[in-house]
């Protein structure tokens, strides 16, 4: 049982590194945030990831146009970095709810 337990985390991380892309989108289009923000959104909603995960994500959205950023002064320590979904990245997040439901779709199908 310890072998399929293993397994079935890899399984759940796996679907959790697929799906931080959109998360992120998902969070920015409500509003603009910073990385640790961000962070602490996703664990609210206990999607794990750390620092080291995020922050090539974020970099990654931006070179593609999703994001942009813009430095605010911080009322505790350093300037933070905000984040923001641009045009693009909205239309990108609109893909990925109709691939999402999609997806959904299937598995509803396929359990039934």
């Amino acid at each position: 049982m310890e072998i399929y337990s293993n397994s079935i985390e890899n399984v759940k991380a796996q679907m959790r590194k697929g799906v931080i892309e959109y998360c992120i989108l998902s969070i920015l289009d409500k509003k603009d945030s910073y990385a640790s923000s961000l962070i602490e959104e996703l664990k609210k909603a206990h999607m794990i990831v750390v620092e080291g995960t995020i922050y090539p994500l974020l970099i990654r959205q931006k070179n593609q146009g999703l994001l942009s950023y813009r430095w605010e002064e911080s009322p505790q320590g350093p300037p933070r970095k905000y984040y923001a979904i641009t045009e693009k990245g909205r239309e990108a997040l609109r893909e990925m709810d109709a691939a999402w439901n999609e997806i959904v779709d299937t598995i509803k199908y396929l359990r039934q």
